[in-house]
C-alpha cells in the first residue's frame, strides 16, 4: 500500500489524527462516515472509536470487528489541509 500510517490516535468528533510513514501528519474527520453502515458501531458505543490501532501489513488505521478506513482517503485529507500536492491533484 502506497500511503502507510505510522500512528493514530481517536480524537473527539470522529476525528483521527495520523502520522504517515513519509512524516505527514494531521487530522481527519470521519465524521461522515461515523454512524453509517458498518460505522455505526462508533456511534453505538463511542469507546470503539477510541480503541484505533495499526495494522503492520497493511498500514491502515482497523478498529474491533474488521473495520477500517483506506490510508489514501486520510493522506488526501490531511495532505489537503497541509497544502501537500498529491497524485490525485496532477
Amino acid at each position: 500500500m502506497r500511503y502507510h500510517v505510522v500512528a493514530a490516535e481517536a480524537r473527539p468528533g470522529y476525528k483521527l489524527w495520523v502520522r504517515f510513514k513519509d512524516g505527514v501528519e494531521g487530522e481527519a474527520d470521519l465524521s461522515d462516515i461515523a454512524g453509517r453502515g458498518v460505522f455505526a458501531r462508533w456511534s453505538d458505543d463511542p469507546a470503539e472509536f477510541a480503541a484505533v490501532r495499526i495494522d503492520p501489513a497493511s498500514g491502515a488505521p482497523t478498529w474491533p470487528g474488521g473495520l477500517d478506513v483506506a490510508p489514501d482517503r486520510l493522506y488526501a485529507e490531511v495532505a489537503d489541509q497541509a497544502g501537500i500536492p498529491t497524485d490525485a491533484e496532477g
